[in-house]
């Protein structure tokens, strides 16, 4: 099987990233990812942003998705679908200066009202915050960009050994069969 090189967590101009679908989709065929996942807000997507993404027809794998607005806390969770699998992530918990403690309440009250959680991400747009990648946080660990910007794309990413399949890369990230890797931010001058 190949490795498989991806990003779970992308905005395009539909909600607020500065791409159009398409231009994102080329910006990462162009730094050579095998798959990629659409994930805009759903509070700023109407029922044109579903039409569009199937209209879309990328050279890499193409995941739909949306970023779930949680309902009693301030909380981003990933919603990325496969053909018949869902992979459910805790989005950026740095992003809310979340302790270890905190992030574990946090997943713990999302189970409660009746999402299961597959994974949590290790980054905040793409930079690295290894105090999540911990066994302490039960789930599986995802390096994304969060890409709204050029700036954030191919920062971090999830490496697969997988079938070039939906279903098949969402099994492998759940199971914890995957790699993590960042690309270091340059230094200014």
């Amino acid at each position: 099987m190949a490795l498989l090189r991806g990003n779970l967590h992308a905005h395009t101009t539909f909600s607020d990233g500065v791409l159009a679908p398409h231009r994102l989709i080329e910006a990462y065929e162009r730094l050579g990812y095998d798959f990629l996942a659409v994930t805009d807000h759903d509070d700023h997507v109407g029922e044109g942003y579903w039409r569009a993404l199937e209209r879309l027809a990328p050279r890499l794998l193409l995941f739909h998705g949306i970023e779930l607005s949680w309902r009693t806390f301030p909380q981003h969770v990933g919603k990325v679908m496969g053909d018949r699998e869902t992979l459910y992530v805790l989005n950026h918990p740095a992003r809310y200066k979340l302790s270890v403690e905190e992030t574990l309440r946090r997943i713990g009250v999302i189970g409660d009202e009746g999402l299961r959680l597959d994974a949590i991400e290790v980054t905040d747009t793409g930079l690295y915050r290894p105090i999540y990648h911990t066994e302490s946080i039960p789930l599986a660990k995802v390096a994304t960009d969060d890409a709204h910007k050029p700036v954030h794309f191919g920062r971090a990413w999830v490496e697969v050994e997988a079938p070039r399949d939906r279903d098949a890369i969402i099994r492998a990230i759940r199971a914890g069969d995957c790699r993590l890797g960042f690309r270091q931010p340059e230094l200014p001058a």
